[in-house]
């Protein structure tokens, strides 16, 4: 036997054993791509395998860099009596510290300087700073008990993303994809929005593999929209090509990768023709779904008038619910700017500013159209904020180290139990007090509610099944409606 023929049985071997797998994943991408036209309607994970969906779609407002929960949901009023003093030890019990604060002779506590009120008649703590998002507190669940391992910026959000701190996974909208297709045949599966707070402070950038598809099929990767030049690039055919032209160029690469592929049984070739296909209709679908002109001025309204200026946080939110709207099974949304070392009464109101109106908005404009039932909108961070100050600080200034062992996220629509706060922290916001929710619980929850177990869907690679909760997981069935 040639090197040639050898190499094409190997990798024929390979992909083989990816593909063969007794997974409910591998089930579903079977499915996927033999059910013909409707193959995504048909394609959803077994009945036998999986449960009545709650949601059909996410949208995931993802706050990156760690918005202080002490400052906005979490209420310790009792904290003022403890101003300045060391945190005890009792309290922190050896927890590792960043490198910012893991020299400080003391770690003070510092109370928020901002008043908080309840809201709603479940009575939700709220801060002054979300006077809209206060508004709509009856539609929320507040969860202040959530916990991670991670606390350092990019390992908690690939943690919180992908179900592991290392790079590589997949992202939790490219498993969704994978496992339930879309209505849509003209947009992706998976679409992301990116957006830079008002904070003062440089923030961090996000990083494109946090919406990769690892190492699933890259059809299931997450499309970014820009917020400058075509909404994706080389949406616009160059000067001189038309559509005709263009179809056909497509249409004789399809067929030039089909050759390749009925050699190579590589599963990544059907991938890129997939692709091409996509990209080709969303020539016309993606300008439609960007343009706002259409939007009347109530929606700027409900939205903000920064809603009209592409990239931003309020634009951004209004293309979630569009997406929505058009069949997108799950959106996810990064505004950063939350990373508040040093000043946080001078930066967090500029990033609650940003948020404020448009959250509240989004959650109003889903509901009044009959899309918040089955939607499920996720609001947090990839971890929170210290209760005692970084540095030096007085009641005018004070910034907070990151902190994951106790951080407040919230979820709403999608099967949800609105109107509750499920969980609580200590006394001190520090360490879960009451029902405490790992970010893989949460991650299992998600899936859940669209109906999906955790534990089965699955993919091979490098031979072991892998799934988005690794080897952890549960349902937080107090969440459930």
């Amino acid at each position: 036997m040639d090197n040639a023929a050898e190499r094409i049985i190997s990798q024929t071997r390979r992909q083989f054993m990816r593909s063969s797998s007794l997974s409910v994943g591998a089930a579903a991408f079977s499915g996927l791509l033999h059910a013909g036209p409707n193959r995504d309607k048909l394609g959803r994970l077994s009945d036998a395998l999986s449960f009545a969906p709650r949601a059909k779609r996410v949208i995931y407002l993802f706050q990156s860099g760690g918005p202080s929960q002490v400052d906005l949901f979490d209420h310790k009023p009792h904290l003022k009596e403890f101003a300045g003093q060391n945190l005890p030890a009792s309290v922190r019990m050896g927890q590792r510290l960043t490198g910012f604060t893991n020299k400080q002779k003391t770690l003070p506590i510092t109370p928020t300087r901002f008043k908080f009120q309840r809201h709603g008649q479940g009575g939700s703590w709220v801060t002054e700073l979300l006077p809209n998002l206060a508004s709509v507190a009856d539609d929320i669940c507040f969860m202040p008990s959530i916990y991670s391992e991670a606390i350092n910026h990019d390992p908690a959000r690939t943690l919180m993303q992908t179900g592991h701190q290392l790079a590589g996974r997949p992202s939790i909208g490219a498993w969704l994809s994978y496992g339930l297709g879309s209505e849509n045949q003209n947009l992706p599966a998976f679409m992301v929005l990116t957006s830079i707070g008002s904070c003062k402070r440089t923030p961090q950038p996000v990083s494109g593999r946090l919406w990769e598809s690892g190492f699933l099929p890259s059809q299931y990767q997450g499309v970014k929209l820009q917020s400058v030049g075509d909404p994706i690039l080389y949406v616009s055919n160059p000067k001189g090509v038309n559509a005709t032209a263009q179809g056909r160029s497509i249409e004789a690469i399809t067929r030039l990768n089909g050759l390749k592929s009925e050699t190579m049984k590589d599963p990544e070739i059907q991938a890129r023709m997939r692709q091409y296909e996509m990209a080709f209709r969303m020539q016309t679908t993606v300008p439609e779904l960007t343009d706002l002109s259409t939007e009347p001025d109530t929606t700027f309204k409900l939205y903000g008038e920064k809603a009209r200026v592409r990239g931003t946080y309020a634009a951004n939110c209004l293309l979630a619910r569009r997406m929505a709207e058009r069949g997108v099974p799950f959106i996810q949304l990064y505004h950063v700017g939350w990373d508040h070392h040093k000043d946080i009464p001078r930066d967090l109101p500029l990033m609650c500013n940003d948020v404020d109106q448009p959250t509240a908005g989004l959650l109003k404009d889903l509901k009044q159209r009959g899309l918040l039932d089955d939607t499920l909108v996720i609001w947090g961070s990839e971890f929170g904020r210290t209760v005692f100050s970084q540095g030096a600080s007085t009641p005018k200034a004070y910034g907070r180290d990151h902190h994951s062992r106790c951080f407040t996220m919230w979820m709403a629509g999608g099967g949800i139990k609105p109107g509750i706060t499920y969980g609580a922290s200590d006394d001190f916001s520090y360490s879960p007090a009451e029902n405490p929710v790992h970010v893989h619980d949460m991650q299992a929850t998600i899936l859940h509610q669209l109906g999906i177990d955790h534990e089965r869907l699955t993919y091979r690679f490098q031979g072991r099944d892998y799934r988005l909760t690794d080897v952890h997981g549960r349902v937080v069935k107090g969440v459930i409606g």
